[in-house]
């Protein structure tokens, strides 16, 4: 979980030409700190990586005064194509009995150390652009409703962002999850 120096440099590249060509994402927040805080950070550097690598197109927007955190999201334009066609969950997966895919999501955001957004962060997500037009993406998905066997997904449509319910289980092509990070 620690980048080569190559891909640490390549990475934090790529991530200082996105926050300076979406400046509208992070009002106000300067990149040499954000920088500064991911130089300090490999294991954080790492998942990073893991969202860009995977289609996420990560870059920050937030900065909490009260915990000293920069939030990353996923901020593809479509839910990321490299997390796509996964169950909710290793629960969801295992109830299927046939054509299995290959992951979870719960699983690889466990494997990349992000979070699934929650419903909260994926609206607030929306008001920063315009995501998930032809895809959809899993959420975050409260202990009540994976009890009875069920998962969230959102996607934007009729310039709405509407949230859904499918069965866990369940895994589509244009389907996958957006990601958060915090960096302190």
């Amino acid at each position: 979980m620690k980048l080569s120096a190559t891909q640490s440099q390549d990475l934090l590249e790529i991530l200082k030409n996105r926050f300076l060509k979406n400046m509208d994402r992070h009002p106000g927040l300067d990149w040499a700190d954000v920088e500064t805080r991911l130089k300090d950070n490999e294991e954080k550097q790492w998942s990073l990586n893991e969202m860009e690598i995977t289609g996420g197109e990560p870059d920050v927007v937030a900065f909490d005064d009260k915990t000293d955190e920069y939030t990353f999201f996923d901020c593809s334009a479509e839910t990321p194509a490299g997390r796509r066609s996964t169950c909710y969950d290793r629960e969801g997966w295992e109830s299927r009995k046939d054509n299995r895919p290959e992951n979870t999501a719960v699983d690889m955001a466990e494997e990349m150390g992000v979070q699934l957004l929650n419903e909260e962060q994926y609206r607030y997500l929306q008001q920063l652009g315009k995501f998930d037009l032809k895809t959809s993406s899993w959420l975050a998905t409260a202990v009540e409703i994976r009890k009875l066997g069920g998962a969230i997904f959102a996607d934007r449509r009729y310039n709405t962002v509407f949230v859904y319910h499918n069965g866990a289980q369940s895994y589509y092509a244009g389907r996958a999850f957006r990601a958060a990070l915090k960096v302190r």
